[in-house]
């Protein structure tokens, strides 16, 4: 059901697409963290917002 008001539009995609991935591990961390929360790496990157083809 897709969502039609604007603000929780803008919410939901903020939750979904605005996290760092560990390049180690592979887990997902908050926007804001500075290192790994599960194997303590400093080695995190944006997740890919984008659509490859």
């Amino acid at each position: 059901m897709p969502i039609r008001d604007m603000t929780l539009l803008q919410i939901a995609q903020r939750r979904r697409l605005y996290y760092k991935i560990c390049r180690e591990c592979g887990a997902r961390n908050a926007p804001t963290a500075e290192k790994c929360r599960k194997c303590r790496s400093y080695n995190l990157r944006w997740k890919r917002r984008e659509i490859k083809r």
